[in-house]
């Protein structure tokens, strides 16, 4: 095997990249601040600073109008995302916490956008059941506990259009999805059948790329329809 990319991301390098992406505007900048300084023994759980921006381009990019999020915490790849969305777009933003919400909340009001976001706290996969089956979302991101992403991507795949996106985060988990003697119950475990289920999915077709922690693109296929001439 030969490794094309062995490009060391020193801090020095990081900060390059996150100069020549486009910047986090105060209020993102304000929400990233204030959780490190609110929940530091948690705020790694908070999307990747790259990833707003990457998160955003992907809205427009697919021309999204509805997306589905699990696991909010603080809000900023909700705000990233609702942002990017057009006016009458919807996101649906599905957490367990509201105290965590709460900072998201407040910074989705000050940018103007918390007309877009429907904030549901309770179990997500309570709330992915509760939404119609028929395909309707253009866009997922799934952010949350890894034991249920299986679950996650179960309720999620039936529902998204024919070339929607479904983005998954960490899912080379600090590195530990090479450690095949897990503990089953635990989120590498998670993670790992995560993968395994996702890459042999042939409804979608799947990239896993090494952006932070991992990110995992999915797109829905699309049906061609084959035409048969008559005998």
């Amino acid at each position: 095997m030969t490794k094309g990319n062995t490009t060391k991301i020193t801090d020095e390098l990081y900060r390059y990249m996150l100069d020549h992406n486009p910047p986090l505007d105060a209020i993102q900048r304000g929400l990233v601040a204030t959780t490190y300084a609110e929940f530091p023994d948690v705020a790694g759980m908070q999307s990747a600073e790259e990833q707003g921006p990457l998160l955003a381009f992907l809205v427009r990019l697919t021309g999204a109008r509805h997306i589905v999020e699990i696991g909010t915490f603080t809000g900023f790849s909700t705000l990233s995302m609702a942002q990017a969305l057009p006016k009458d777009g919807r996101l649906v933003a599905c957490d367990v916490s509201e105290k965590w919400t709460a900072y998201g909340r407040e910074a989705w009001e000050a940018a103007g956008v918390a007309d877009r976001i429907d904030l549901r706290i309770g179990a997500a996969l309570d709330t992915l059941r509760a939404m119609p089956a028929e395909p309707h979302v253009d866009m997922a991101y799934i952010d949350a506990d890894k034991q249920n992403q299986i679950a996650y991507w179960e309720e999620l795949v039936p529902r998204l259009r024919p070339g929607g996106l479904i983005v998954t985060d960490n899912t080379l988990y600090h590195g530990t999805v090479l450690d095949e003697s897990a503990d089953p119950d635990s989120a590498t475990a998670g993670v790992r059948a995560f993968n395994d289920h996702v890459s042999a999915d042939t409804r979608m077709e799947s990239v896993l790329l090494a952006i932070s922690d991992g990110l995992t693109l999915s797109r829905k296929r699309v049906a061609v329809a084959v035409s048969v001439a008559p005998a």
